[in-house]
Protein backbone atom coordinates (compact mmCIF):
# COMPACT_ATOMS: atom_id res chain seq x y z
CA UNK A 1 0.00 0.00 0.00
CA UNK A 2 1.46 3.70 -0.98
CA UNK A 3 2.12 5.60 1.75
CA UNK A 4 0.72 9.01 1.58
CA UNK A 5 3.08 12.26 2.37
CA UNK A 6 1.38 13.95 5.06
CA UNK A 7 0.66 17.96 4.08
CA UNK A 8 1.73 19.35 7.84
CA UNK A 9 5.24 17.11 7.74
CA UNK A 10 7.79 18.73 4.76
CA UNK A 11 9.13 15.94 2.13
CA UNK A 12 12.86 14.69 3.37
CA UNK A 13 15.81 15.92 1.91
CA UNK A 14 16.28 12.55 0.03
CA UNK A 15 12.73 13.66 -2.26
CA UNK A 16 14.59 16.63 -4.15
CA UNK A 17 14.37 15.20 -7.33
CA UNK A 18 11.70 13.32 -7.00
CA UNK A 19 8.22 13.39 -8.67
CA UNK A 20 6.73 16.30 -6.38
CA UNK A 21 9.19 18.94 -7.92
CA UNK A 22 9.85 18.59 -11.55
CA UNK A 23 14.06 19.00 -12.23
CA UNK A 24 15.11 21.55 -15.04
CA UNK A 25 17.21 20.89 -17.82
CA UNK A 26 19.55 23.46 -19.43
CA UNK A 27 21.67 22.99 -22.72
CA UNK A 28 23.76 25.78 -23.83
CA UNK A 29 25.02 25.99 -26.74
CA UNK A 30 26.89 28.62 -29.18
CA UNK A 31 23.34 29.07 -31.25
CA UNK A 32 20.79 28.92 -28.77
CA UNK A 33 19.96 27.84 -25.06
CA UNK A 34 17.55 25.05 -24.49
CA UNK A 35 15.88 25.14 -21.36
CA UNK A 36 12.62 23.18 -19.97
CA UNK A 37 11.30 20.68 -16.98
CA UNK A 38 12.30 17.26 -17.09
CA UNK A 39 9.62 14.86 -18.47
CA UNK A 40 8.40 16.92 -20.98
CA UNK A 41 8.85 16.22 -25.04
CA UNK A 42 10.52 19.39 -26.43
CA UNK A 43 12.03 22.43 -24.52
CA UNK A 44 9.55 25.30 -23.35
CA UNK A 45 12.33 27.91 -23.31
CA UNK A 46 14.80 28.57 -26.68
CA UNK A 47 16.31 31.55 -26.52
CA UNK A 48 19.51 32.79 -29.20
CA UNK A 49 22.81 33.14 -27.75
CA UNK A 50 23.58 36.12 -29.35
CA UNK A 51 23.03 39.28 -27.36
CA UNK A 52 22.40 42.72 -27.40
CA UNK A 53 24.68 45.13 -25.68
CA UNK A 54 24.35 48.71 -25.02
CA UNK A 55 26.95 50.70 -23.62
CA UNK A 56 25.12 52.55 -20.13
CA UNK A 57 27.35 55.54 -21.76
CA UNK A 58 25.27 56.31 -24.22
CA UNK A 59 22.15 57.20 -22.16
CA UNK A 60 19.51 56.12 -24.16
CA UNK A 61 18.69 52.63 -22.98
CA UNK A 62 18.89 51.83 -19.28
CA UNK A 63 19.26 48.35 -20.05
CA UNK A 64 22.94 46.78 -20.63
CA UNK A 65 22.02 43.57 -21.84
CA UNK A 66 19.01 42.51 -23.70
CA UNK A 67 17.95 38.92 -24.44
CA UNK A 68 15.38 37.20 -26.50
CA UNK A 69 14.78 37.13 -30.20
CA UNK A 70 12.59 39.90 -30.45
CA UNK A 71 15.53 42.02 -28.71
CA UNK A 72 18.42 41.16 -30.93
CA UNK A 73 16.41 41.44 -34.17
CA UNK A 74 14.76 44.98 -33.37
CA UNK A 75 17.76 47.82 -34.70
CA UNK A 76 18.51 49.67 -31.63
CA UNK A 77 21.07 52.99 -31.13
CA UNK A 78 24.82 51.60 -29.99
CA UNK A 79 23.57 48.05 -29.95
CA UNK A 80 26.45 45.64 -30.63
CA UNK A 81 25.59 41.82 -30.92
CA UNK A 82 27.97 39.14 -29.09
CA UNK A 83 27.85 35.80 -27.83
CA UNK A 84 29.26 34.95 -24.41
CA UNK A 85 29.98 31.30 -26.14
CA UNK A 86 33.52 30.99 -27.47
CA UNK A 87 32.93 28.97 -31.12
CA UNK A 88 34.44 26.03 -29.32
CA UNK A 89 31.30 25.72 -27.41
CA UNK A 90 32.61 26.43 -24.24
CA UNK A 91 31.85 29.64 -22.17
CA UNK A 92 34.04 33.01 -22.26
CA UNK A 93 32.08 35.87 -20.58
CA UNK A 94 30.51 33.97 -17.07
CA UNK A 95 29.03 36.84 -15.76
CA UNK A 96 27.00 37.22 -19.22
CA UNK A 97 26.28 33.56 -19.92
CA UNK A 98 25.13 32.90 -16.21
CA UNK A 99 22.60 36.19 -16.80
CA UNK A 100 21.48 34.43 -20.41
CA UNK A 101 21.02 31.35 -19.05
CA UNK A 102 18.82 32.44 -16.12
CA UNK A 103 16.88 34.74 -18.57
CA UNK A 104 16.03 31.18 -20.70
CA UNK A 105 15.14 29.68 -17.41
CA UNK A 106 13.14 32.58 -15.27
CA UNK A 107 11.67 34.11 -18.52
CA UNK A 108 9.24 30.56 -19.64
CA UNK A 109 9.62 28.11 -16.66
CA UNK A 110 9.97 29.56 -13.35
CA UNK A 111 6.83 31.69 -11.98
CA UNK A 112 7.45 35.37 -10.54
CA UNK A 113 7.80 35.44 -6.90
CA UNK A 114 4.54 37.06 -5.09
CA UNK A 115 4.92 40.11 -3.55
CA UNK A 116 5.01 40.45 -0.08
CA UNK A 117 1.04 40.31 1.54
CA UNK A 118 1.80 43.42 3.46
CA UNK A 119 2.97 45.46 0.21
CA UNK A 120 -0.10 44.48 -1.78
CA UNK A 121 -2.00 47.63 -1.53
CA UNK A 122 -4.43 46.29 0.87
CA UNK A 123 -2.94 46.62 3.87
CA UNK A 124 -1.65 50.16 5.75
CA UNK A 125 1.18 51.98 4.66
CA UNK A 126 4.95 50.37 6.15
CA UNK A 127 7.14 52.48 6.99
CA UNK A 128 10.47 52.83 5.38
CA UNK A 129 12.62 50.71 7.84
CA UNK A 130 9.94 47.66 7.28
CA UNK A 131 9.88 48.61 3.61
CA UNK A 132 13.39 48.36 3.14
CA UNK A 133 13.86 44.89 5.28
CA UNK A 134 11.18 43.04 2.40
CA UNK A 135 12.82 44.25 -0.16
CA UNK A 136 16.23 42.93 1.23
CA UNK A 137 14.30 39.45 1.97
CA UNK A 138 13.17 39.44 -1.72
CA UNK A 139 16.67 40.26 -3.23
CA UNK A 140 18.12 37.34 -1.27
CA UNK A 141 15.49 34.87 -2.51
CA UNK A 142 17.07 33.09 -5.43
CA UNK A 143 15.56 32.17 -8.57
CA UNK A 144 15.59 28.38 -8.23
CA UNK A 145 15.37 27.39 -4.91
CA UNK A 146 12.91 24.42 -5.72
CA UNK A 147 14.45 23.10 -8.60
CA UNK A 148 17.22 20.30 -9.27
CA UNK A 149 19.00 21.26 -11.88
CA UNK A 150 20.57 19.38 -14.80
CA UNK A 151 22.99 21.04 -17.04
CA UNK A 152 24.64 19.76 -20.05
CA UNK A 153 28.45 20.54 -21.60
CA UNK A 154 30.69 19.85 -24.31
CA UNK A 155 33.07 16.41 -24.03
CA UNK A 156 35.57 18.79 -23.87
CA UNK A 157 34.95 21.20 -21.46
CA UNK A 158 37.53 22.33 -19.18
CA UNK A 159 37.54 21.54 -15.23
CA UNK A 160 37.40 25.13 -13.94
CA UNK A 161 34.46 26.16 -16.17
CA UNK A 162 32.91 22.54 -14.92
CA UNK A 163 33.11 23.89 -11.13
CA UNK A 164 32.45 27.47 -12.24
CA UNK A 165 28.93 25.23 -13.63
CA UNK A 166 28.14 24.08 -10.14
CA UNK A 167 28.73 27.43 -8.48
CA UNK A 168 26.96 29.28 -10.02
CA UNK A 169 23.80 26.61 -9.79
CA UNK A 170 24.18 26.23 -6.07
CA UNK A 171 25.53 29.45 -5.07
CA UNK A 172 23.71 31.88 -7.47
CA UNK A 173 20.61 30.15 -7.62
CA UNK A 174 19.96 28.24 -4.69
CA UNK A 175 19.36 24.51 -6.46
CA UNK A 176 18.94 21.98 -3.95
CA UNK A 177 20.39 19.52 -6.16
CA UNK A 178 22.51 19.95 -9.70
CA UNK A 179 24.71 17.13 -11.96
CA UNK A 180 26.23 17.97 -15.25
CA UNK A 181 25.94 15.55 -18.11
CA UNK A 182 27.82 15.33 -21.14
CA UNK A 183 26.03 16.14 -24.36
CA UNK A 184 27.23 12.86 -26.77
CA UNK A 185 25.93 10.50 -23.29
CA UNK A 186 22.55 12.89 -23.39
CA UNK A 187 22.24 12.38 -27.55
CA UNK A 188 22.92 8.86 -26.97
CA UNK A 189 20.40 8.56 -24.09
CA UNK A 190 17.69 10.50 -26.69
CA UNK A 191 17.99 7.85 -29.29
CA UNK A 192 17.98 5.20 -26.67
CA UNK A 193 21.59 3.97 -26.67
CA UNK A 194 23.71 3.60 -23.91
CA UNK A 195 26.95 3.13 -26.36
CA UNK A 196 27.00 4.83 -29.68
CA UNK A 197 28.94 6.53 -31.30
CA UNK A 198 27.48 10.31 -31.91
CA UNK A 199 27.87 12.72 -34.52
CA UNK A 200 26.87 16.21 -33.67
CA UNK A 201 26.48 18.79 -36.46
CA UNK A 202 25.99 22.18 -34.82
CA UNK A 203 26.42 26.06 -35.70
CA UNK A 204 29.99 26.05 -34.47
CA UNK A 205 31.47 22.42 -33.89
CA UNK A 206 31.52 19.23 -35.82
CA UNK A 207 32.65 16.59 -33.49
CA UNK A 208 32.16 12.85 -32.79
CA UNK A 209 32.37 11.41 -29.45
CA UNK A 210 31.97 7.84 -28.59
CA UNK A 211 30.28 6.72 -25.66
CA UNK A 212 30.07 3.68 -24.19
CA UNK A 213 28.06 2.22 -20.89
CA UNK A 214 26.69 5.80 -21.03
CA UNK A 215 30.32 7.57 -20.17
CA UNK A 216 32.32 9.09 -22.61
CA UNK A 217 35.71 7.76 -24.20
CA UNK A 218 37.68 10.74 -23.54
CA UNK A 219 40.67 10.07 -26.23
CA UNK A 220 38.02 9.25 -28.89
CA UNK A 221 36.47 12.47 -28.90
CA UNK A 222 37.11 14.63 -32.52
CA UNK A 223 35.87 18.05 -33.59
CA UNK A 224 36.30 20.10 -35.71
CA UNK A 225 34.81 23.70 -36.91
CA UNK A 226 33.08 22.49 -40.55
CA UNK A 227 30.26 22.91 -38.90
CA UNK A 228 27.09 25.30 -39.70
CA UNK A 229 29.15 28.60 -39.83
CA UNK A 230 31.65 26.92 -41.77
CA UNK A 231 28.42 26.45 -44.59
CA UNK A 232 27.35 29.95 -44.07
CA UNK A 233 30.78 31.40 -44.79
CA UNK A 234 30.46 28.83 -47.90
CA UNK A 235 27.48 30.60 -48.88
CA UNK A 236 29.00 33.66 -48.34
CA UNK A 237 31.55 32.99 -50.72
CA UNK A 238 29.37 31.69 -53.28
CA UNK A 239 27.04 34.76 -53.56
CA UNK A 240 29.90 37.36 -53.68
CA UNK A 241 31.91 35.49 -56.05
CA UNK A 242 29.28 34.38 -58.45
CA UNK A 243 28.99 37.12 -61.66
CA UNK A 244 27.64 39.65 -61.11
CA UNK A 245 28.01 38.91 -57.39
CA UNK A 246 24.36 38.67 -55.67
CA UNK A 247 23.37 41.49 -53.16
CA UNK A 248 22.77 39.38 -49.69
CA UNK A 249 20.33 41.93 -48.09
CA UNK A 250 18.85 41.42 -44.98
CA UNK A 251 14.60 41.44 -44.01
CA UNK A 252 14.96 44.31 -41.54
CA UNK A 253 16.26 46.48 -44.48
CA UNK A 254 13.53 45.98 -46.70
CA UNK A 255 10.48 48.24 -46.55
CA UNK A 256 8.87 46.90 -50.00
CA UNK A 257 9.33 44.97 -52.85
CA UNK A 258 8.24 44.48 -56.48
CA UNK A 259 8.52 41.04 -57.70
CA UNK A 260 11.29 41.17 -61.00
CA UNK A 261 12.73 38.03 -63.37
CA UNK A 262 15.28 35.32 -62.16
CA UNK A 263 18.89 37.46 -62.36
CA UNK A 264 17.29 40.70 -62.76
CA UNK A 265 18.45 43.26 -60.14
CA UNK A 266 15.65 44.13 -57.41
CA UNK A 267 12.78 46.64 -57.49
CA UNK A 268 12.26 47.24 -53.65
CA UNK A 269 12.08 50.59 -51.41
CA UNK A 270 14.83 50.13 -48.69
CA UNK A 271 14.00 51.49 -44.96
CA UNK A 272 15.95 54.57 -43.70
CA UNK A 273 17.36 54.66 -40.01
CA UNK A 274 17.99 57.49 -37.96
CA UNK A 275 20.99 55.92 -36.93
CA UNK A 276 23.50 53.44 -38.78
CA UNK A 277 22.67 49.89 -36.72
CA UNK A 278 26.24 48.14 -35.74
CA UNK A 279 28.04 45.67 -38.47
CA UNK A 280 27.51 43.00 -35.98
CA UNK A 281 23.51 43.45 -35.86
CA UNK A 282 23.52 43.91 -40.16
CA UNK A 283 25.77 40.55 -40.03
CA UNK A 284 23.45 38.49 -37.80
CA UNK A 285 20.24 39.71 -39.72
CA UNK A 286 22.02 38.54 -42.76
CA UNK A 287 23.15 34.87 -41.03
CA UNK A 288 19.20 34.69 -41.06
CA UNK A 289 18.82 34.79 -45.00
CA UNK A 290 21.57 32.84 -45.05
CA UNK A 291 19.30 30.17 -42.81
CA UNK A 292 17.17 30.01 -45.21
CA UNK A 293 19.18 29.55 -48.30
CA UNK A 294 20.42 26.53 -46.30
CA UNK A 295 17.53 25.01 -45.75
CA UNK A 296 16.03 25.66 -48.94
CA UNK A 297 18.89 25.62 -51.47
CA UNK A 298 22.43 23.58 -50.27
CA UNK A 299 22.37 20.11 -51.18
CA UNK A 300 24.98 17.80 -50.44
CA UNK A 301 25.80 14.78 -52.90
CA UNK A 302 24.70 11.65 -51.70
CA UNK A 303 27.16 9.13 -53.85
CA UNK A 304 28.26 7.28 -55.06
CA UNK A 305 31.69 8.43 -54.71
CA UNK A 306 32.71 12.10 -54.20
CA UNK A 307 31.58 15.19 -55.79
CA UNK A 308 35.09 15.52 -57.24
CA UNK A 309 35.12 12.14 -58.76
CA UNK A 310 32.97 10.03 -61.28
CA UNK A 311 32.82 7.16 -63.79
CA UNK A 312 35.37 7.41 -65.94
CA UNK A 313 34.99 9.37 -68.99
CA UNK A 314 32.51 11.97 -67.02
CA UNK A 315 32.50 13.29 -63.37
CA UNK A 316 30.13 14.05 -60.74
CA UNK A 317 30.09 17.47 -60.98
CA UNK A 318 28.67 17.13 -64.29
CA UNK A 319 26.35 14.42 -63.17
CA UNK A 320 25.08 17.45 -60.55
CA UNK A 321 24.26 19.98 -63.54
CA UNK A 322 21.95 17.64 -65.33
CA UNK A 323 19.65 18.35 -61.93
CA UNK A 324 16.78 20.53 -61.93
CA UNK A 325 17.98 23.57 -60.36
CA UNK A 326 16.13 25.28 -56.77
CA UNK A 327 15.20 28.48 -56.75
CA UNK A 328 15.83 31.27 -54.16
CA UNK A 329 14.10 34.93 -53.44
CA UNK A 330 16.20 37.19 -51.08
CA UNK A 331 13.97 39.37 -49.17
CA UNK A 332 14.55 42.60 -51.73
CA UNK A 333 12.61 40.15 -54.64
CA UNK A 334 16.19 39.59 -56.03
CA UNK A 335 15.82 35.69 -57.26
CA UNK A 336 17.89 32.93 -59.26
CA UNK A 337 17.60 29.13 -59.76
CA UNK A 338 21.02 27.72 -58.51
CA UNK A 339 22.41 24.80 -60.70
CA UNK A 340 25.41 22.28 -59.43
CA UNK A 341 26.54 25.24 -57.15
CA UNK A 342 24.71 24.38 -54.84
CA UNK A 343 25.98 20.66 -54.47
CA UNK A 344 29.58 22.27 -53.69
CA UNK A 345 28.90 24.79 -50.80
CA UNK A 346 28.51 21.75 -48.19
CA UNK A 347 31.14 19.51 -50.00
CA UNK A 348 33.93 20.78 -47.90
CA UNK A 349 32.65 18.82 -44.95
CA UNK A 350 33.36 15.42 -46.17
CA UNK A 351 36.01 16.63 -48.75
CA UNK A 352 38.25 19.67 -47.73
CA UNK A 353 39.81 20.29 -50.97
CA UNK A 354 36.46 21.10 -52.42
CA UNK A 355 35.93 23.60 -50.08
CA UNK A 356 35.28 27.26 -51.62
CA UNK A 357 38.06 29.44 -50.63
CA UNK A 358 39.26 33.21 -50.52
CA UNK A 359 42.20 35.05 -49.14
CA UNK A 360 40.42 35.30 -45.91
CA UNK A 361 39.52 32.14 -45.75
CA UNK A 362 41.86 29.08 -46.77
CA UNK A 363 40.46 25.54 -47.21
CA UNK A 364 40.04 23.54 -44.42
CA UNK A 365 42.98 20.30 -43.48
CA UNK A 366 41.89 16.81 -44.89
CA UNK A 367 41.86 15.81 -41.28
CA UNK A 368 39.27 18.25 -40.49
CA UNK A 369 36.38 16.67 -42.66
CA UNK A 370 33.70 14.43 -41.11
CA UNK A 371 35.26 10.82 -42.33
CA UNK A 372 38.61 11.90 -41.11
CA UNK A 373 37.37 12.81 -37.69
CA UNK A 374 35.72 9.18 -37.83
CA UNK A 375 38.39 7.36 -38.70
CA UNK A 376 40.63 8.86 -36.10
CA UNK A 377 38.01 8.44 -33.13
CA UNK A 378 37.43 5.32 -33.97
CA UNK A 379 40.92 4.02 -34.37
CA UNK A 380 41.64 5.85 -30.28
CA UNK A 381 39.09 3.23 -29.00
CA UNK A 382 39.63 -0.17 -28.13
CA UNK A 383 39.32 -2.67 -31.19
CA UNK A 384 36.50 -4.92 -29.60
CA UNK A 385 34.35 -1.88 -29.29
CA UNK A 386 34.78 -0.39 -32.78
CA UNK A 387 31.45 -2.70 -34.34
CA UNK A 388 29.25 -2.43 -31.80
CA UNK A 389 29.93 1.84 -32.06
CA UNK A 390 29.36 1.38 -36.10
CA UNK A 391 26.31 -0.40 -35.22
CA UNK A 392 24.59 2.63 -33.56
CA UNK A 393 25.60 5.84 -35.21
CA UNK A 394 23.62 8.91 -34.32
CA UNK A 395 23.65 11.78 -36.09
CA UNK A 396 22.44 14.82 -34.10
CA UNK A 397 22.63 19.04 -34.49
CA UNK A 398 20.30 21.50 -36.50
CA UNK A 399 23.24 21.34 -39.24
CA UNK A 400 22.65 17.89 -40.21
CA UNK A 401 19.35 18.59 -41.56
CA UNK A 402 21.57 19.82 -44.81
CA UNK A 403 19.55 18.15 -47.46
CA UNK A 404 21.46 14.67 -48.39
CA UNK A 405 23.45 15.21 -44.83
CA UNK A 406 22.48 11.46 -43.89
CA UNK A 407 22.45 9.51 -47.21
CA UNK A 408 25.99 10.66 -47.66
CA UNK A 409 27.51 10.36 -44.53
CA UNK A 410 25.87 6.51 -44.74
CA UNK A 411 28.06 5.70 -47.95
CA UNK A 412 30.87 7.19 -46.79
CA UNK A 413 30.41 5.23 -43.56
CA UNK A 414 30.19 2.45 -46.33
CA UNK A 415 32.99 3.09 -48.07
CA UNK A 416 35.10 3.27 -45.11
CA UNK A 417 33.84 0.30 -42.96
CA UNK A 418 32.43 -2.38 -45.36
CA UNK A 419 32.90 -5.07 -43.39
CA UNK A 420 31.09 -4.42 -39.92
CA UNK A 421 26.88 -4.14 -39.91
CA UNK A 422 26.29 -0.43 -40.05
CA UNK A 423 23.43 1.14 -38.37
CA UNK A 424 22.37 5.07 -39.02
CA UNK A 425 20.51 6.39 -36.54
CA UNK A 426 19.21 10.09 -37.85
CA UNK A 427 15.67 10.93 -36.24
CA UNK A 428 13.68 12.49 -39.46
CA UNK A 429 11.73 14.97 -37.16
CA UNK A 430 13.61 18.24 -37.11
CA UNK A 431 12.94 18.65 -33.57
CA UNK A 432 14.72 15.25 -32.14
CA UNK A 433 17.33 16.50 -34.84
CA UNK A 434 17.94 20.02 -32.88
CA UNK A 435 17.46 19.38 -29.54
CA UNK A 436 18.49 15.17 -28.85
CA UNK A 437 20.54 16.13 -26.10
CA UNK A 438 17.95 18.52 -24.20
CA UNK A 439 15.59 15.41 -25.11
CA UNK A 440 18.42 13.33 -23.67
CA UNK A 441 18.60 15.18 -20.44
CA UNK A 442 14.92 15.26 -20.13
CA UNK A 443 14.84 11.41 -19.92
CA UNK A 444 17.70 11.21 -17.56
CA UNK A 445 16.28 13.91 -15.26
CA UNK A 446 13.08 11.96 -14.84
CA UNK A 447 14.09 8.71 -14.26
CA UNK A 448 13.53 7.27 -11.01
CA UNK A 449 16.58 5.60 -10.72
CA UNK A 450 18.19 8.60 -11.35
CA UNK A 451 17.23 10.58 -8.11
CA UNK A 452 19.96 9.10 -5.90
CA UNK A 453 22.79 10.32 -8.60
CA UNK A 454 21.85 14.49 -7.79
CA UNK A 455 25.30 16.22 -6.24
CA UNK A 456 23.08 17.39 -3.35
CA UNK A 457 23.61 21.25 -1.73
CA UNK A 458 24.76 18.92 1.29
CA UNK A 459 27.50 17.19 -0.45
CA UNK A 460 28.42 20.37 -2.12
CA UNK A 461 28.62 22.56 1.00
CA UNK A 462 31.37 19.56 2.47
CA UNK A 463 33.38 18.91 -0.89
CA UNK A 464 33.00 21.86 -2.59
CA UNK A 465 33.25 22.64 -6.40
CA UNK A 466 35.99 19.83 -7.06
CA UNK A 467 32.71 17.42 -6.36
CA UNK A 468 31.42 17.66 -9.97
CA UNK A 469 34.87 16.39 -11.38
CA UNK A 470 34.40 12.95 -8.86
CA UNK A 471 31.05 12.61 -9.67
CA UNK A 472 30.48 13.77 -12.96
CA UNK A 473 32.53 11.68 -15.49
Amino acid sequence: MATVQSASVPPSNAEYGGDEISALVLDPGYSSVRAGFAGEDVPKSVVPSHYGYIDRTSGQVSQRLLFGDNAIHTPAPNMTIRNPMATDGTVEDWDTAKALWEYAITSRLTNHKQTHPAMNGLNDQLDVEMKDAIEVVEEQEKPLEEHPLLMSEMGWNPSKAREKSIEIAMEDWGCPAFWLARNGVLSAFAGGKASALVIDVGASNLSVTPVHDGLILRKGIMRSNLAGDFVSQQVRLLLSTSQPPVPLTAHYLVASKTPVDAGVPANATYRKFAFEPHESFRRLQEERVITEFKESVVQIWGGPGRLSGGQPGTTNEELVRGLPGRPFEMPDGWNQVFGAERFRIAEGIFDAKMALTSSEHPAPSPDQTLPALIQASLNAVDVDIRPHLLGNVIVTGGSSLLYGFTDRLNTELIQMYPGPRLRLSAPGNSVERKFASWIGGSILGSLGTFHQMWISRKEYEEHGAGIVEKRCK
